[in-house]
């Protein structure tokens, strides 16, 4: 796949440990680790060198779900990339792996990776919470981009790729449960959608943290979201956001 950056080598300080890195002080600070699990042998050793280009530490490569789950369980990762399609029936075995990881190791965030935008995918695994996201393989090829979407992720986001939700906007139907919403509370929704906190979407529309919380606010009223914790409100809002076509 164009752009994995294949060519790219690790590059690993003397005297520093794998997993960690040298910051501009000369401190050595943890990174996170990392599983990649995908049968396509070029696109995980790909995905592995562009990472640890980008700071991650790579902690080991799986070919099928079966490994990635022994993997995960040993080492409790930081991150796991998975392929929605893996061995041997190449139908849901990369998404079921996710599903296994995220209720038994709920402090490993998991990243799907897929061919093309699925709505059911993608709101399958965001109702499972924070620290998820649904990629498509495609978004590799702006690597900042997709890094830091990662970094999101393992903050705390739940992120759709956004050529989904650009899918899912033009077509939405009549009786789009969305409807009430305001064209700027839509926009907000969006970026929520990318995994944006509210600074992030406040500096994306050049408005005040503030009014970007009201909107919000406003956002989980008109789509009767009960009281519960922000983050998990966030990704019900999205949810409906994806379900919406």
């Amino acid at each position: 796949m164009a752009g994995l950056g294949v060519a790219s080598i690790f590059r690993i300080r003397p005297g520093v440990a794998v997993g960690a890195s040298v910051d501009n002080a000369g401190m050595t600070v943890e990174v996170p680790g990392v599983l990649i699990a995908d049968d396509d042998v070029l696109l995980r050793e790909g995905l592995a060198r562009l990472l640890a280009d980008e700071g991650f530490h790579v902690i080991d490569q799986a070919g099928n779900a079966s490994a990635l789950l022994a993997l995960a369980h040993r080492h409790r990762p930081e991150l796991v990339l998975v392929d929605i399609r893996m061995p041997p029936t190449h139908t849901t075995e990369g998404l079921d792996a996710a599903r296994t990881i995220r209720a038994e190791m709920p402090e490993t965030a998991v990243v799907v990776l897929s061919a093309h935008a699925e709505v059911e995918q993608a709101t399958d695994l965001l109702a499972c919470g924070e620290r998820s996201g649904y990629l498509l393989k495609s978004r590799v090829t702006d690597v900042d981009e997709f890094v830091a979407t990662l970094r999101r992720i393992i903050d705390g986001a739940a992120v759709v790729d956004p050529v989904l939700i650009q899918q899912l906007v033009a077509a939405r139907r009549v009786e789009d449960p969305l409807e009430e919403l305001s064209a700027r509370e839509r926009e907000v929704l969006a970026l929520m959608a990318h995994g944006r906190s509210n600074a992030g979407i406040a500096k994306e529309l050049w408005v005040t943290e503030s009014t970007v919380e009201k909107h919000v606010h406003g956002i989980f009223m008109k789509l009767r979201i009960p009281e519960t914790g922000d983050d998990h409100r966030r990704v019900l809002a999205v949810i409906q956001f994806l379900r919406s076509r």
